[in-house]
């Protein structure tokens, strides 16, 4: 088996010596007594290395010069670098980091920390590498998804109008290379590589109002009449109205970048186009590169209407303003690479275009201007947890990984923004506001139960009451413990722990099944109720909390008159009522007969809130008045007690059905003995 191979860097023999003792029974070790030596080693080997162990205080070319090297070549990008030096100041420490290096070692050293160092670092680049081999396959394989939905539309569009079926794919492509020309050029837009992609795709959609357009315009081989033309421009509101109509996924970037490119891709830049006349930066850059493109292949292609222009032709007059003004910056790009663009539309293949998106978005990734290793992986993380964002969006659950050493919490961006933290949290066990959502010893009785998984059994799950900004929710978090078989077996520091946490829905479906809800209502029964509220009373949390008691007025009446059976119907109209005014953080639940049970929490301003719901209550089902009265206790006087809580709402629904019902009344100390005393 051939052994992986480390370079040593250092003007001393004995410090060489020594580190090759140390490490040349797992490795095959070169060695520099130079940065001359050791740049001119790396302009031959660099490929061939695993590792680099550098002296920073050596003549001729020191350990920085030798970091700048590195950098200029882009070895330091596929080649991690571990410092070890007696100069350890702070600034020093920071160039070396800054310049790109994974690790620090300060002479003198301990054995055993160089080889632990040495074995982690590489096995963070054999992990590196092959998280780098995933991305690469899951972009090229999205990719390909997209440039088939792209062919299908663009045949589908081909046979609608009179366009070629090539028009779709040739505004993809100039969308592309303008966009990535622009970035370029300026910063003003802030584009990213996955912006140019999501732009580029929606493009696909640009035309697809067309599809409302009667033929007999859509493919007139002359001249449109003024009526005509009116009509023909409807289509861009109209793609934008289709796209609007989608009942999933608005949200995703995707779908708002194609509703911006059907709206406004025939918008100019001095206003003078339609259909809302916007001018300038009003119209979203992604509407108008498009529109650039549509101009500019609808110029070079055969159209019923007209001859294709020439290449030359069709920039000249994009240029000089016969088709309407467009933004500078985009016709610098287009003039600047019209070579470009006549080369990208002749003979550029889909293989092609997609090989280059792809190394594109792989250099994007494994950029590092300033940043070490360390910081590379964690852009690699983020980019694979972008895969799985659209999923944590759809499903709506908290998903994270966990890496152990360095401590790191990772939160898909919909996790983040539910829960109102960063997406990733450095030494999460001391974060306040991480601690605060878990609550009081959670996150250690978490850390015990991965520490007892085992590769044979990797998975936990254990049920946690989690603070979320509308308040707690039972959650059962699933955690599965990933283990390395590299060439030190067991749970590695920086191997992920994907944690799964699923919402109060999940909570009230196993609810379901352990026959914890009224079977009329589908509410939670008193029991379960009270479990619940109970847990909640003693979470610590700093909201205020109330419990609301009211039956109905009049029920018998409803049964007497009308049967038993409608008056089943009649609890089931309140419970959809109750349900539909309250929040999923509050606990409501029937008690008995027609009696139903409200825990609420809150901060401010609870008369308010009970006054909503006790009129959304209320109302009329069958010619049944449906009237309730409500009494509700505060823990103000109550305290954080259930028992406390349920007797003096009782005794505040007692005191209200005496003053008349069809109202909602608060405990007072003088409803103490409103209640008869229960014997023991």
């Amino acid at each position: 088996m051939r052994k992986e191979k480390i370079l040593i860097v250092d003007d001393s023999e004995m410090n060489r010596s020594i580190l090759a003792d140390m490490l040349s029974d797992s490795y095959e070790v070169l060695e520099a007594e130079d940065g001359v030596r050791a740049v001119a080693l790396l302009s031959r080997q660099a490929s061939e290395l695993s590792l680099l162990l550098l002296d920073i205080v050596m003549p001729r070319l020191d350990g920085f010069g030798v970091l700048e090297a590195m950098k200029v070549h882009g070895w330091i990008r596929d080649l991690p670098v571990i410092v070890i030096s007696a100069e350890n100041s702070p600034s020093q420490v920071e160039r070396a980091y800054e310049l790109g290096v994974t690790d620090f070692i300060t002479r003198p050293f301990d054995a055993l920390i160089v080889r632990r160092r040495v074995v982690n670092t590489l096995l963070l680049s054999v992990k590196q590498k092959r998280l780098i081999d995933m991305v690469e396959e899951q972009v090229y394989e999205k990719e390909r998804h997209s440039d088939l939905m792209i062919d299908i539309l663009s045949h589908i569009m081909e046979f609608r109008n009179g366009e070629s079926g090539l028009h779709i794919l040739h505004v993809r492509t100039l969308t592309d290379l303008l966009l990535s020309h622009l970035t370029r050029r300026t910063d003003r837009y802030h584009l990213t590589m996955a912006d140019i992609a999501v732009i580029s795709t929606a493009s696909a959609l640009h035309d697809i109002g067309k599809m409302t357009i009667e033929e007999k315009i859509l493919n007139k081989p002359g001249k449109l009449t003024p009526e005509e033309f009116e009509i023909m421009k409807t289509h861009a509101a109209a793609g934008e109205a289709m796209l609007r109509e989608v009942p999933l996924y608005q949200d995703e970037p995707l779908v708002k970048v194609a509703r911006e490119i059907c709206r406004w891709h025939h918008e100019r830049y001095d206003g003078r186009g339609y259909p809302d006349g916007l001018q300038g930066d009003e119209i979203p850059i992604s509407a108008q590169v498009v529109a650039m493109a549509d101009v500019y292949d609808a110029l070079t292609s055969q159209r019923v209407y007209k001859p294709p222009f020439s290449h030359e032709q069709a920039v000249k007059m994009i240029v000089g303003g016969e088709c309407g003004a467009f933004n500078p910056l985009l016709l610098a790009c287009l003039e600047e690479n019209a070579e470009e663009v006549r080369t990208a539309l002749q003979t550029e293949q889909k293989d092609a275009i997609r090989s280059r998106k792809l190394q594109k978005i792989s250099e994007e990734t494994l950029r590092s201007e300033g940043g070490g290793a360390s910081r590379r992986t964690l852009r690699l993380l983020d980019r694979e947890r972008i895969r799985s964002s659209f999923y944590a969006s759809m499903t709506e659950t908290v998903q994270f990984e966990f890496n152990a050493c360095p401590a790191m919490l990772t939160l898909s961006a919909w996790s983040a923004r539910r829960l109102e933290l960063d997406e990733i949290i450095m030494d999460p066990e001391r974060d306040p506001r991480l601690r605060g959502i878990l609550g009081e010893g959670t996150w250690e009785r978490l850390a015990r139960k991965l520490a007892a998984t085992s590769p044979e059994q990797p998975e936990m799950r254990m049920d946690i009451p989690l603070r979320y900004p509308e308040g707690i929710r039972w959650s059962r978090v699933v955690m599965r413990s990933l283990w390395s078989d590299a060439m030190v077996p067991g749970l590695e520091g920086s191997i992920g722990i994907v944690i799964d946490i699923h919402d109060t829905r999940q909570r009230l479906q196993e609810l379901e099944e352990k026959a914890s809800l009224d079977a009329l209502t589908g509410l939670l029964n008193r029991s379960s109720a009270r479990e619940q509220i109970e847990v909640r009373l003693q979470s610590g949390s700093p909201l205020r909390f109330a419990l609301a008691l009211f039956d109905l007025d009049f029920f018998k009446s409803a049964n007497d008159t009308c049967g038993h059976q409608f008056g089943d119907e009649v609890l089931k109209f309140v419970a959809r009522r109750l349900r539909s005014s309250v929040r999923g953080s509050d606990i409501c639940c029937r008690a008995g007969g027609d009696e139903f049970l409200l825990f609420l929490e809150y901060k401010t301003d609870i008369e308010r809130t009970v006054e909503r719901i006790f009129r959304s209550i209320c109302g009329e089902y069958g010619g049944f008045r449906v009237s309730v009265t409500i009494g509700v206790a505060l823990e103000d006087t109550a305290g954080r007690c259930y028992e406390n809580l349920f007797r003096q709402a009782d005794a505040a629904l007692y005191s209200a059905k005496r003053a008349g019902r069809g109202r909602f009344c608060f405990y007072e100390n003088s409803m103490e003995n409103l209640l008869p005393a229960v014997e023991s």
